[in-house]
């Protein structure tokens, strides 16, 4: 195939938005290492990956399946004993990390005092 239209690979999927879904999941899978199913040449690899939907020679249910796990992996959670801190012995990096600390206290500061401000004074319902 020279050229891949839509009209060439919508027999293989179920919309033109599934194509564009499981066209890039293909490209990570080519990318990652896995074998073309049809002959590479030049191509880039999206072009690769539209030409393999449309030959019908790709199992379309399995990148379906691989693309929606892809979504389903849930990242892992941060630990609250992680830390931010720059390890780096660059002064310029240090310097900014300080800033950045410092600009962080104020403004929790900040919220504290307005927070302190909103709350009724006991004895003014005394009176």
């Amino acid at each position: 195939m020279a050229r891949v239209t839509n009209s060439d690979t919508l027999p293989h999927v179920d919309s033109r938005y599934e194509l564009g879904m499981l066209a890039s999941q293909r490209v990570r899978d080519l990318n990652g290492g896995a074998e073309a199913v049809v002959e590479k040449g030049r191509d880039k690899l999206t072009v690769v990956a539209l030409r393999e939907i449309a030959s019908g020679k790709l199992n379309v249910a399995d990148v379906r399946h691989e693309f929606i796990q892809s979504y389903k992996d849930a990242p892992a959670a941060i630990d609250e004993d992680t830390s931010l801190e720059i390890t780096s012995e660059d002064p310029m990096l240090r310097e900014i990390d300080a800033e950045l600390e410092n600009s962080l206290m104020d403004d929790a500061n900040e919220e504290e005092v307005a927070e302190e401000d909103d709350t009724p004074d006991s004895s003014e319902d005394k009176e």
